[in-house]
């Protein structure tokens, strides 16, 4: 079976060299990504398209890989297809109506037809002579020239058929690692993971910023999220991420900063960390979810003194959309669930906070700040591969994991519904509560107390983390479960 990844609009009217280098990582990425899948996957750049082929027909691997292209930056839409070696017209009619006899039934439909090399014929001469054959030797409506159900398309390419049988929508943007590396402060909530995602999208490495503001529950939930679109959307290239702890700073503001100023000297004093974060690591722009007047501290002036108290350039993807379109974006990229659990951490609640901050005034707030503690968060700041958050000291608990449910214990799947949908648990005899990780807090407390709870995830990451939180909470009868085939 073949597919053909059909590049992103803007990657084809590059320059040759642009053009050729984002094609060859576009290969690479996915290269490394659809191996993973199947090692026997072959992928190959052309100048217009990257073609991926494997051996034989297998249906449920064939969805698997077009579930992971069609999360891969830089392709505009993936073309399935069948490919023999060209004969002659009646040929091609017979294995065009083998592929489309079913979907023509009832519906009007167009032939289409894509041709290069030389041949003694023209692609609406082909067009045609299939077309009437499918009309005729098929249940179609019809033939409607302007506005078909269904396009039946071929593509000729020298003494090659291709047969397209499916066209999927690729992500768009451009392949990950063309842009450079920046560093996106992530919240958990809607706006910072949708920010992350777009600057995943345009084809930069997109490392994560934490400012812990919450304690341990917000640290977990946040890497969660941030592993979710790291595997998800990036995942061809291994990204940081970095927690600092912020509940020293948050405490030196309430004391020292009047209460309508808090909230944009809290911003400057993570854009100065963030600033001394990228410095390290030598990225040059630092990604946040601000969207102009969507709170106090982001209005144009505040945003101006946010800026000057950095040094980076600061990408703002989100600065002019609406909060319902950020919201739907996290809806589609499978992020909602996540940010619409996350706790709101702000920190510091302004009492009539400003929304047209002055140089000096900010100033002089800032004089009466100890810097010190500023350097302190970041002197304990920590920083790990994402795909190695599980051997955080902080996650790695010691909390027992079972590799068998007894009958005095129950289990708990914490995964997303769209995991627990796509690979739901079958474990006759068992007994199976499902919770996703987002409810668990509030959830829990309800449960029999006299039972023991196991939690399971796919990885056992996320069910440890929540076990160590749960037991952090008084609740000891929990552990986890990980299958002894882990």
């Amino acid at each position: 079976m073949k597919f053909i990844a059909k590049l992103f609009p803007e990657i084809t009217i590059k320059s040759r060299p642009v053009r050729r280098r984002l094609i060859q990582r576009l290969q690479t990425n996915l290269q490394i990504l659809l191996q993973r899948v199947d090692e026997l996957v072959k992928v190959s750049g052309h100048w217009d398209k990257v073609e991926i082929s494997f051996p034989g027909q297998d249906i449920e691997l064939s969805a698997r890989l077009v579930d992971e292209m069609q999360r891969v930056p830089g392709i505009q839409s993936i073309v399935e297809v069948q490919e023999y070696p060209l004969e002659d017209f009646d040929q091609v009619f017979q294995l065009t109506r083998d592929a489309y006899a079913e979907r023509l039934r009832g519906k009007t439909f167009k032939v289409r037809v894509r041709r290069s090399g030389d041949h003694d014929f023209t692609s609406v001469e082909l067009e045609r002579y299939v077309g009437g054959g499918l009309r005729q030797h098929t249940d179609a409506a019809g033939v409607d020239v302007r506005n078909p159900e269904v396009w039946v398309d071929l593509e000729v390419r020298n003494e090659t058929l291709f047969v397209v049988t499916a066209i999927h929508q690729g992500l768009g943007g451009y392949p990950l690692g063309t842009q450079e590396d920046v560093l996106s402060l992530i919240s958990g909530g809607f706006d910072s993971v949708v920010a992350s995602y777009m600057t995943m999208r345009r084809g930069s490495k997109t490392h994560f910023l934490f400012f812990n503001l919450g304690g341990y529950a917000h640290e977990i939930g946040v890497k969660q999220v941030a592993l979710y679109l790291w595997k998800r959307y990036g995942a061809s290239a291994r990204v940081k991420f970095i927690t600092v702890p912020f509940e020293e700073v948050v405490g030196e503001i309430l004391q020292s900063v009047h209460h309508s100023h808090m909230g944009v000297v809290l911003k400057r004093m993570m854009m100065r960390a963030a600033d001394r974060v990228a410095d390290r690591m030598e990225l040059n722009a630092i990604v946040t979810g601000e969207s102009v007047a969507q709170v106090s501290s982001q209005t144009l002036p505040n945003l101006r003194l946010i800026d000057e108290s950095c040094e980076h350039l600061v990408l703002r993807p989100l600065v002019t959309m609406d909060k319902p379109d950020i919201i739907e974006i996290s809806r589609q990229i499978g992020a909602f669930d996540f940010a619409s659990a996350m706790p709101e951490y702000c920190g510091v609640i302004s009492d009539k906070p400003t929304t047209h901050a002055k140089r000096d005034r900010i100033e002089r707030e800032e004089a009466e700040f100890d810097f010190d503690t500023l350097d302190r968060a970041l002197e304990q700041a920590e920083m790990i591969s994402i795909d190695e958050i599980v051997e955080n000291r902080d996650i790695n608990a010691e909390i027992e994991a079972m590799t068998r449910v007894e009958p005095n214990q129950t289990l708990v799947d914490i995964r997303p519904p769209r995991e627990q949908e796509r690979k739901p648990l079958n474990m006759p005899g068992c007994d199976i509560r499902i919770i996703p990780f987002y409810k668990l807090e509030s959830e829990f407390p309800n449960l029999e107390t006299e039972r023991e709870y196991l939690l399971y995830c796919d990885k056992g990451v996320m069910s440890q983390m929540h076990a160590q939180h749960l037991r952090e909470q008084g609740h000891n009868n929990v552990k986890v479960y990980r299958p002894a085939t882990h």
